[in-house]
């Protein structure tokens, strides 16, 4: 196999050029690597949404704690300056994209994710996250 086609095929997808998504991507990558109290997400979060960054930044960190605790395997991701995606990375953006206007489809999609038939927990906490962004004025 190739080094190309090893590529597509652990890094499938571009990162979005929407700024909210690549904050959301920053933040989950960075999470997931160094913790859910990373530094460099709060600074992330600040600079994206001036004093009004707690919210969205509490509901990453809960998200990512539910994730971790629900999922039955490990979900890849890539290192913070990758300019791909893996496969989880984005199937995760497109359920915070569609969890507003399509819970049922996010559920399942998140639900395949996480390896369990029952994410309305962390579903939830998907749903205020996007909330908080699109009221920040970063939709996702």
């Amino acid at each position: 196999m190739s080094a190309a086609n090893i590529l597509a095929a652990t890094l499938p997808a571009l990162q979005p050029e929407d700024a909210g998504a690549r904050l959301l991507l920053f933040g989950v990558r960075q999470m997931g690597t160094n913790g859910i109290h990373d530094a460099s997400v709060a600074h992330a979060f600040v600079t994206a949404f001036g004093l009004t960054f707690q919210r969205p930044l509490v509901l990453l960190r809960a998200l990512m704690a539910e994730i971790s605790a629900a999922a039955s395997g490990p979900i890849q991701i890539a290192p913070w300056c990758c300019p791909r995606m893996t496969g989880s990375e984005a199937v995760l953006l497109d359920i915070l994209g569609r969890v507003r206007h399509n819970p049922q489809g996010a559920h399942t999609l998140l639900a395949d994710l996480l390896g369990t038939r029952d994410a309305y927990g962390v579903l939830s906490t998907a749903h205020a996250l996007s909330e908080a962004f699109a009221d920040m004025a970063l939709p996702l």
